[in-house]
């Protein structure tokens, strides 16, 4: 049997194993979402878990377009691979804070060869104009430092251990949704839990004035490969 039809069988038996765990009509609190999520990983490897949020706004608009930062309590469970792009006189601090790769022409020499090995990107604003070329590479791949994103900061060494920790950055896509990891299928259920309401949270404190009708159009949790799972929204008062 090759790869491919191993991988079919592999996905079959999980489908069936799954089948008719999660009520598809129903909507969960998160903490029982978060526990029938649990029950849902049977892969070998650690799974991602995942947030999916629908919003009833307008990304088009200025205003309306939800981006932000939220430090979650329990971390990724990922550690992140960071780049600090900055002056000399910023070397020592960000590197102190545990930044994986820091400098400013060397790697914006690479990032325009093709060198993407990085998870976050964190620049200083004195060198915003002398890397604003690589957003043309790095703003597809959403790793281009935005002041909205606190990724543009002169605080280099207090962001850097923020992202170490599970500082986590997020943004609503053309379709409205807003799609973040908040922990790995290893995760305690509380701690899926406690995540995924900080970031719930986070986003309802974001709501525009200018959104109209129901802000919150759907909440979902997921793993890799598990079926979604329908989070009610209530709880939070939205």
């Amino acid at each position: 049997m090759n790869g491919l039809n191993t991988t079919k069988v592999a996905i079959t038996k999980y489908k069936k194993r799954v089948e008719g765990k999660v009520d598809n009509a129903k909507h969960y609190s998160l903490e029982d979402a978060s526990a029938l999520l649990k029950q849902l990983i049977h892969t070998k490897f650690d799974p991602s878990v995942d947030v999916h949020i629908r919003l009833g706004v307008d990304p088009t608009k200025a205003d309306q377009s939800i981006r932000g930062t939220v430090s979650l309590p329990h971390g990724t469970g990922k550690t992140k691979k960071v780049l600090v792009l900055c002056n000399p006189d910023q070397d020592e601090a960000a590197k102190a804070a545990g930044a994986d790769y820091v400098g400013l022409t060397e790697y914006s020499d690479k990032i325009t060869a093709g060198w993407l090995d990085v998870d976050v990107i964190i620049a200083t604003p004195d060198v915003m104009p002398k890397i604003a070329k690589l957003g043309r590479i790095l703003g597809p791949r959403n790793l281009m430092p935005n002041p909205k994103s606190g990724t543009v900061t002169p605080n280099i060494g207090e962001t850097v251990k923020e992202v170490k920790k599970g500082k986590i950055a997020f943004k609503v896509d053309k379709q409205g949704i807003i799609h973040a990891s908040v922990g790995k299928g290893s995760f305690s259920a509380q701690q899926i839990s406690d995540n995924a309401r900080e970031l719930v949270q986070t986003v309802a404190r974001m709501r525009p004035s200018s959104a109209k009708g129901h802000y919150f159009k759907s909440v979902t949790l997921a793993s890799t490969m598990s079926p979604g799972i329908k989070i009610d929204t209530r709880a939070f008062g939205i």
